[in-house]
């Protein structure tokens, strides 16, 4: 699972050439031109195209969800994982627009849902403990989760995608999240929890509380990102790591959403640093430490648009933009075959 090779550079002279030498001045598509870089890269230097995008949203219930954390109890979760199947939520409506695969996986949810065909069942219990006073999950749940995360990228994968949007529904996660932030990173509390699901003031400080508690009950168990993981986090995260790591491993394109799904990649990457290599990052949400996540990561988000919905809504709305970046890596003409002259100085 964590041999991952990094990105071969080889390529990467014929690869800028090919882009500077297109009809525009050199730099001018911004952000475009890092992307299809990146995306030759890993696709081919030679006509990559986006294949089968698909995305995976993984949900699943957390132990502190019950405490007070979250603007509903995690039965909401469950009924979220009903709307996703029946195609009535956020992400089913931005996926259609931009011909985007979906599927739901349930890691363990406190109401499980019928069998649907968008959905797989690969649960780990009803919902993790709580965190600020037992592990979250147990060592066999955690390898468990990963393994499950891997074979739902691979299903993807073996159907012919060649990039994963990944995405979470889950009560109390950004509880979860901020708590991995915290303990990977050391930023101070304050620049971790936000508001998630919009709770006010109070509830902030009640998350706070609860994270504390459990940063107090771990102690020095929290010495390497498995161990975060295993205590700190959910079965949705630790099966959105699995997935990140499994389509690293097979050379694919990781889509990641928003502060949570950003939560599972910096874990991804401190397991198996070149799964990096992989990852676009759709946007930057208006959870508080998200901008912080993204820095810890290197990266540049595609989209910035105040979302903080979850769902890996972001996914396919930044879709576009790197199917864009292909567009005119692949159609635009050099100035040599549009035959103009410009002097280079």
């Amino acid at each position: 699972m964590l041999s991952i090779s990094p990105l071969s550079l080889e390529h990467k002279p014929l690869i800028e050439h090919k882009i500077n030498t297109k009809t525009k001045p050199v730099g001018s598509l911004g952000q475009l031109e890092i992307m299809a870089t990146q995306l030759a890269l890993i696709l081919g230097h030679d006509k990559p195209q986006i294949i089968k995008p698909t995305q995976l949203v993984f949900a699943g219930d957390h132990g502190v969800s019950g405490l007070g954390i979250s603007i509903a109890g995690p039965e909401v979760t469950g009924q979220m994982v009903a709307n996703f199947c029946h195609g009535g939520a956020a992400i089913n409506a931005f996926c259609a627009q931009n011909n985007m695969l979906f599927h739901v996986i349930d890691c363990g949810t406190v109401n499980e849902q019928p069998e649907h065909p968008v959905l797989t069942k690969q649960r780990l219990g009803h919902q993790t403990a709580p965190f600020h006073t037992n592990n979250a999950m147990s060592n066999a749940q955690f390898e468990q989760g990963l393994s499950f995360g891997a074979a739902a990228a691979q299903k993807a994968i073996d159907n012919g995608a060649n990039l994963l949007g990944i995405g979470e529904m889950g009560i109390g996660n950004t509880t979860s999240a901020a708590a991995i932030m915290h303990a990977l990173t050391g930023h101070e509390l304050d620049w971790c929890v936000g508001q998630g699901t919009g709770v006010n003031q109070e509830t902030v400080a009640l998350k706070k509380d609860i994270i504390v508690q459990a940063i107090i009950h771990h102690q020095s168990q929290l010495s390497n990102p498995q161990a975060v993981l295993q205590r700190l986090g959910g079965f949705e995260i630790v099966q959105m790591v699995g997935a990140m790591l499994a389509t690293a491993k097979a050379g694919k394109v990781i889509l990641v959403d928003g502060f949570i799904s950003t939560t599972a990649a910096l874990l991804a990457c401190k397991m198996a640093p070149n799964a990096r290599d992989y990852m676009f990052f759709s946007h930057c949400s208006k959870e508080l430490g998200h901008k912080l996540l993204l820095k810890e990561l290197n990266a540049d988000a595609i989209l910035n648009l105040n979302l903080r919905l979850g769902e890996g809504s972001g996914c396919p709305l930044a879709l576009p933009l790197l199917q864009s970046a292909l567009a005119f890596y692949n159609y635009m003409a050099s100035f040599e075959q549009a035959d103009i002259n410009v002097e280079q100085s």
